[in-house]
């Protein structure tokens, strides 16, 4: 098996952009055991724009019908976060589970060429309240997937999933267990990376989406009354009430934009996507190959990519990377391509705000800025995908029009 170590500077271990790695094996562990003699740096995200309060809870969910495909015998677990509006406000949830953030924060160190304790990632909190009561003033609400790059905890997409549920959306986030460095479960008990010898991407593939009809399948349990939580803990009281089963969106970064691609092209009941740079033909040496690429798609998505993830460090579009022009030109339903020229891989997720806010307080590595986040205005495209993304959901989940003939900062339309 592959250790989360030995996977850190190949696929982008959280901090860590694929093109780039900072600190081999040598350097990692004098990072990772270091101590600071300055406070920790806390951890600050934007507030969320939306008029509703933000609430959340976690799931525990188990597929006795499906045996593991990292480890035999087992049956699938899954741990879930569900982000809804709210009627009022909570304790405020933390950012990461307390281990999951541990061992974040070693990675983070390697990756920032800081020690350990320099960022305060197990005293971070989010902006929702934990267990925060459902407002139910309209009724059902619409319904949207989160998938996260491959070895990034779900958490790492925070701010783009507040901003939805302060906008009325309930919005679903999962951590595909085993690709994660770690995934916490309840009791303390974390589950490591475990990745098989070889090549894993096909797996992944048809693990994640299967992992996400799961989770379809758990919250249609709620709906009728029943909590899928393993141990049966507590929920928010209605919160089943307002999921509307009728419209479902579904959005990732990386790999998980991949995850929403192929779950639509299995599942009808996602009925809106986007792909946020991942690129579609991972795992086919050949595009043209990829299931998902040849059938395109009727339904409503949205390529969001990066200014220099291409092959050849161009833009990331559907005129530069062959699996996006296939699926493009497979695709009869609605469609737009927006590149963010200045931007890189992780500028997409919570690295955008994240890196410029640690820039405050010390030294961040150039070629982590440059390979991760870029030189894009880290204020400017957070206003745009915070429109952007809403935008398109409230479009295809609401029937609510927007203007997509001019382009927004930072951002170009490619078509």
């Amino acid at each position: 098996m592959l250790t989360r170590r030995l996977l850190l500077g190949a696929v982008g271990g959280a901090f860590l952009s694929p093109a780039v790695s900072l600190a081999g094996p040598a350097s990692a562990v004098p990072f990772a055991e270091a101590t600071s003699r300055r406070a920790p740096v806390p951890i600050r995200l934007p507030r969320p724009t939306g008029p509703f309060p933000v609430g959340t809870t976690e799931l525990h969910l188990v597929d006795q019908r499906r045996d593991d495909p990292y480890k035999p015998g087992r049956p699938r677990e899954l741990m879930i976060s569900v982000w809804y509006p709210a009627s009022g406000t909570g304790e405020r949830a933390p950012y990461l589970p307390p281990l999951t953030a541990r061992m974040y924060a070693e990675d983070a160190a390697v990756a920032l060429q800081q020690p350990v304790d320099a960022v305060d990632w197990v005293g971070a909190r989010s902006h929702a309240g934990l267990l925060a009561p459902v407002s139910r003033s309209w009724g059902r609400r619409p319904i949207v997937l989160f998938s996260p790059g491959f070895g990034v905890p779900r958490g790492l997409g925070s701010i783009m999933v507040a901003e939805l549920a302060s906008r009325g959306y309930v919005v679903i986030t999962v951590d595909h267990t085993f690709e994660v460095a770690g995934v916490e479960f309840p009791g303390g008990r974390l589950e490591v990376q475990a990745l098989p010898l070889g090549s894993y991407a096909l797996l992944a593939r048809e693990s994640r989406v299967a992992d996400v009809r799961f989770v379809l399948e758990a919250i249609t349990r709620l709906t009728y009354g029943d909590n899928p939580d393993a141990g049966h803990r507590r929920l928010p009281a209605g919160l089943g009430d307002i999921l509307d089963l009728d419209r479902i969106g579904a959005f990732g970064h990386s790999a998980g934009g991949i995850t929403s691609a192929d779950v639509m092209d299995v599942d009808p009941r996602v009925t809106a996507g986007i792909d946020m740079d991942g690129t579609l033909a991972y795992g086919y040496p050949d595009p043209a190959d990829c299931p998902t690429v040849a059938h395109g798609t009727d339904r409503a998505f949205l390529f969001l990519g990066a200014g220099g993830t291409a092959p050849g460090g161009q833009p990331q579009t559907h005129l530069t990377e062959r699996s996006w022009g296939l699926y493009w030109d497979h695709s009869t339903g609605w469609k737009r391509d927006i590149n963010v020229p200045d931007g890189m891989h992780y500028t997409f997720i919570d690295h955008q705000a994240l890196i410029p806010w640690f820039q405050r307080f010390f030294t961040v590595p150039p070629e982590l800025v440059a390979n991760t986040v870029g030189t894009v205005d880290p204020d400017r495209i957070l206003r745009s995908l915070r429109t952007y993304i809403p935008a398109f959901f409230d479009q295809h989940l609401r029937g609510k029009a927007f203007d997509w003939s001019r382009a927004l900062p930072e951002t170009t339309y490619i078509s």
